[in-house]
């Protein structure tokens, strides 16, 4: 994902999910995991709490759902309202970022 490396992020990983649980005998729509990191906010955060890391790295989900491709998560933004020390402001950045990511992926 060039996208991500655009912005300074790192990929961590890529689960696919359908792939594993088959491999278990197990049977599901596409569904893929794909950890995010941005070196420069966890960093920050870590610093003000470091429980924040119970919300790291970032995850994008894609999976589909009735023939459609959709690209899920869970918006950064509520890292600041599980830990009041981290500001409004800089998680809202982070999702500003993470939306630009996904953006430019497609």
């Amino acid at each position: 994902m060039k996208a991500v490396e655009q912005k300074g992020w790192s990929l961590f990983q890529i689960y696919d999910i359908k792939e594993r649980l088959a491999a278990k005998g197990f049977r599901q729509e596409p569904l893929k995991i794909i950890e995010i990191c941005s070196g420069k906010y966890a960093n920050q955060f870590l610093d003000k709490n470091r429980l924040v890391s119970l919300c790291m790295p970032c995850k994008i989900n894609v999976l589909e759902e009735n023939g459609k491709v959709k690209i899920v998560g869970m918006k950064p933004t509520m890292i600041s309202q599980l830990f009041p020390e981290v500001s409004q402001k800089d998680v809202e950045e982070v999702e500003k970022e993470i939306k630009e990511i996904v953006d430019n992926s497609r």
